[in-house]
């Protein structure tokens, strides 16, 4: 009894191992070479595939999916003879597994040799400016070469990459100074940018605003300028309005003249020669005496449209004596300030009066 279980344990588990030497399941994106009795008999692909016992062997489980691999730092010299350390980093993808497996013992090994002969001939024709500058022309050189080499070992290259190119320490440091002056170039470059558009700007508004500025002060001088039209317009109605005397204006001449001399601005003032034939006129009247009132009236009047007296009224001399003697003492002050704010005049000059033949005493 013992001996037929045992026989039974021995048939099962041969079975067991019988079923799994014969049943195989690939799974996808993978391939399985299979020798029979020591040579190739066929690949199998993704699925359920059934082998003879003891008789076909799996030789190799290959990937067909893309696969990367990443070398380590190689040392390489330029055309201008200096050593830079380049990383590169392979994707590949295996498109014939019998070959990936017959052709070369470790296309792994072979891929990495490869790159890095590759990559000696590429870079040796550079220089160390053109290295850096080139990345894309570098892969692409090393793609073709690497692709066209392990063709034949069923490996097809997809890309390759540059990970790091490190020059030597000293070449890092110029390498610095030169990206630290180009950054304080540009930098520099817009300021100077900055600064002129802001001076620009500033001038625009600067010219905006004394634009304004006079514009404004034209405009003010023209409402001035119209202002005084009408003020002396009105003036000039209201004194023919009221039929002024030459003797009148000659006594108002008179009235305003200190006021004339007391300016700063004025280093000289002149007298009319018809303040001094107003003057005869009215020291000839008074000669005649207070008897012959109707000598005031002889002169002739403005002639106007509308007649008024209203303005003659209160502009009429109450007393022609009296009003000479005012005449002539304010002439004589502002003959005194006048002669006291133009000195240069007054040095070579004396101070203008009028005639002593032209104005006559006042009677006793």
């Amino acid at each position: 009894m013992p001996t037929t279980l045992i026989l039974l344990a021995i048939l099962l588990v041969f079975a067991i191992v019988v079923i799994m030497r014969t049943v195989r399941i690939v799974p996808q994106q993978t391939s399985l070479i299979v020798e029979r009795l020591g040579r190739y008999s066929r690949t199998l692909e993704g699925g359920i595939h059934f082998l003879i016992p003891f008789v076909d062997k799996v030789r190799a489980n290959v990937d067909l999916r893309e696969q990367v691999v990443s070398f380590p730092p190689q040392p390489v010299i330029t055309s201008d003879n200096l050593v830079v350390n380049i990383d590169t980093v392979i994707y590949y993808t295996v498109i014939d597994s019998r070959a990936a497996v017959y052709e070369i013992a470790n296309f792994i090994q072979g891929i990495e040799q490869l790159t890095v002969t590759t990559l000696r001939n590429v870079i040796g024709s550079l220089d160390l400016e053109q290295t850096l500058t080139s990345r894309d022309q570098i892969n692409s050189q090393l793609r073709g070469a690497l692709d066209e080499a392990t063709g034949r070992w069923g490996i097809r290259v997809n890309r390759v990459e540059l990970k790091a190119i490190d020059p030597p320490l000293s070449v890092q440091e110029s390498m610095e100074k030169q990206m630290k002056a180009e950054r304080d170039r540009r930098a520099a470059i817009l300021n100077a940018e900055g600064v002129k558009q802001s001076q620009i700007l500033t001038a625009e508004g600067e010219k905006q605003s004394q634009i304004l500025r006079a514009e404004g002060s034209a405009q003010a001088r023209v409402l001035e300028a119209e202002g005084q039209a009408r003020a002396i317009k009105q003036v000039f109605d209201a004194i023919h309005r009221g039929k002024p005397t030459q003797k009148l204006l000659a006594y108002q001449y008179l009235q305003v003249l200190p006021q004339i001399a007391r300016g700063d601005s004025n280093k000289m003032w002149i007298i009319p020669s018809e303040l001094t034939d107003a003057l005869r006129g009215i020291g000839g009247m008074l000669g005649k005496g207070e008897n012959d009132p109707g000598q005031m009236d002889s002169e002739e009047f403005v002639e106007v449209a509308e007649p008024e007296s209203s303005a003659f009224e209160a502009l009429a001399l109450p007393d022609a004596k009296s009003a000479l003697e005012e005449a002539r003492g304010q002439a004589a002050r502002s003959t005194k300030e006048a002669t006291a704010h133009s000195a240069p005049v007054s040095a070579t000059q004396p101070p203008i009066r009028p005639a002593a033949d032209a104005v006559p005493p006042p009677p006793v």
